[in-house]
């Protein structure tokens, strides 16, 4: 019996993934032939056994084949084999953003054949100096070898991505500079490598929600504020180090409009001054000692302003999930809205406020920016505040959420993302990543980031069927009484038909 019987598992429900939206490539190469539009740009690509081939001569030569049209949102997916290479550094890559005509610059997931190895899996950028810009990388947790197929995915939002190994993410990353006529492609690098079932899915614009099977986005309250005084960049850079996603911090204005980073009214409590943050000049806030309080170690710390905030992260890496701290004027949140259009960083800012007004001024002055609405209890139709304002985030106080964890999956069906806030041990995390939040707000970054990591290298909980007996390929004749046998791991019910009849 061959292919003659189909298990079918059910299971629990997990935490929800945007759902996908059209289908613009789907390509299993059963024609024989090159697909119409694709475009094989250099390298030796052929159809055979329904399978592309691709050959590459040298491991100095990145040779490719694109096709597809330039997206925003996608999932990339498609099945690789390395059939041969030079060495295990050798290796295949998603194209998830190349001109069609293959010129640089260009990004790309990349799968070397030794993925154990500490650059086993990338993100990386080919620039038109030709240089490599390696921006993440990771290990899998086995290596693809040759002759093995492994299903690989890319999730792509905007300059966001995740890279997906074998249906679990390896890493992901939000440094990507997207074009805007970019397309998808295939690379191969030393060796000649097979890909089938080729599927580009258009996703819905929200990257916050958290697909299934991949661990919480990590957002440092006040940068690693556990670990040094908050709101400041040695903070930034000590929750950076620590693989924490975003950092999330607190603006409000100088007596002279200047926007500064504080959580308090006052100085009081994280300086060496005293006085509300509003009646007192950028001079003056310069002018105090922000870490001395936290440790001797820190002494020197300034408060910064929102400008020197973004610039570090910038040129040092990372995204800001920027608190309008108290009330606002419009003109006060215009300022914050053009010192972040100033540093470059409309792509890597999201706005949230416990203020609707903030809110609402932000959309109208930079619709762009992602919304999110801070909350200490839950509204009685967070759905409808969520449309009224344009959210791109509902971010309640995680124990209000774990009161009532049924608005998430009202939420995630209206393509909003819950954050949760402010949530610091394991347990907490457990209990949130079970009923789908999508990120998670805390003081303790990084133990959330080895948290994720152990969460990645555990036991899948999909439901695996097999049909042990009769074996597969096995003939049977008509004295032949036959007994099915089905292994299952993680389901609820299993239901076996064979031709039609359970």
């Amino acid at each position: 019996v061959a292919g003659g019987a189909a298990a079918t598992a059910v299971t629990s429900s997990s935490p929800a993934a945007a759902e996908p939206g059209a289908v613009v490539v789907s390509e299993d190469f059963s024609s024989g032939s090159l697909p119409a539009g694709w475009n094989a740009v250099d390298g030796a690509w052929k159809v055979e056994n329904g399978r592309l081939y691709g050959t590459s001569a040298s491991a100095s030569a990145n040779n490719k084949i694109t096709f597809g049209r330039h997206l925003n949102d996608f999932r990339f997916e498609a099945t690789m084999r390395f059939e041969s290479v030079s060495a295990a550094t050798r290796w295949a890559s998603l194209g998830i953003d190349v001109p069609a005509d293959g010129a640089t610059p260009w990004w790309i997931a990349t799968m070397r054949s030794g993925t154990t190895a500490t650059n086993g899996l990338e993100f990386a950028q080919r620039t038109t100096a030709d240089a490599w810009v390696v921006t993440n990388t990771a290990s899998a947790p086995y290596a693809a070898g040759t002759g093995r197929d492994v299903l690989v995915a890319a999730l792509v939002h905007g300059n966001q991505a995740r890279w997906i190994f074998d249906g679990r993410e390896a890493m992901r990353t939000s440094s990507l500079q997207r074009s805007t006529d970019g397309v998808q492609a295939l690379f191969v690098n030393g060796g000649t490598v097979s890909y089938d079932d080729i599927l580009v899915t258009e996703l819905p614009p929200n990257g916050y929600l958290r697909p299934e099977g991949s661990p919480f986005t990590v957002i440092a309250h006040r940068g690693a504020s556990a670990a040094a005084p908050e709101n400041t960049l040695v903070a930034q850079e000590i929750a950076r180090k620590g693989g924490a996603d975003w950092i999330e911090n607190d603006v409000q204005p100088s007596k002279d409009g200047i926007p500064f980073i504080l959580h308090d009214d006052t100085v009081d409590r994280t300086t060496d001054g005293t006085g509300n943050i509003r009646n007192l000049t950028a001079a003056q806030i310069k002018a105090l000692d922000a870490g001395s309080w936290f440790g001797p170690q820190y002494v020197g710390e300034r408060v910064p302003t929102l400008a020197e905030q973004l610039a570090d992260l910038r040129t040092r890496g990372g995204n800001l999930l920027l608190e309008i701290k108290g009330k606002h004027t419009k003109a006060e949140v215009a300022t914050i809205i053009q010192v972040i259009r100033d540093e470059r960083m409309m792509n890597r800012v999201f706005v949230q406020s416990f203020e609707v007004d903030a809110l609402k001024y932000t959309y109208e002055l930079a619709p762009e920016l992602p919304l999110g609405l801070l909350r200490s209890s839950l509204d009685a139709d967070p759905v409808a505040i969520s449309k009224e304002l344009h959210l791109t985030a509902y971010n309640p106080d995680g124990n209000a959420l774990l009161a009532k964890p049924e608005v998430i999956a009202p939420l995630h069906a209206a393509g909003v993302a819950v954050m949760a806030w402010t949530m610091d041990s394991a347990s907490l995390w457990q209990r949130l990543e079970r009923l789908g939040a999508d990120a998670i707000i805390t003081n303790r970054a990084s133990e959330l980031v080895g948290w994720n990591s152990a969460f990645m290298q555990r036991a899948s909980a999909e439901p695996t069927v097999e049909i042990a007996s009769p074996a597969d390929g096995a003939r049977l004749d008509r004295a032949q009484s036959p007994v099915i046998a089905v292994a299952a791991t993680n389901a609820d019910t299993v239901s076996v038909t064979l031709d039609g009849e359970k």
